[in-house]
């Protein structure tokens, strides 16, 4: 690898992501591993059903819980 690409990888690494970016980035995995196994997955009901879900407000309490 490059020397201007690793210093791109570390730039984003440490770019920060608001709540928003991340809701965005959760909802494309979702979409992405539910529609390679069923393909009648859209996007529209991923976007539906993480609507209904009750919002976490500290993702990291959830994962060190465990």
């Amino acid at each position: 690898m490059n020397e201007p690409l690793k210093n791109l990888l570390e730039a984003a690494r440490k770019a920060p992501q608001s709540n928003k970016d991340l809701e965005v980035q959760r909802r494309s995995f979702a979409y992405g591993n539910t529609h390679f196994e069923n393909s009648m997955i859209t996007r529209e009901m991923v976007d539906r059903i993480a609507d209904e879900m009750p919002l976490s407000h500290d993702s990291t309490q959830a994962h060190s819980a465990k």
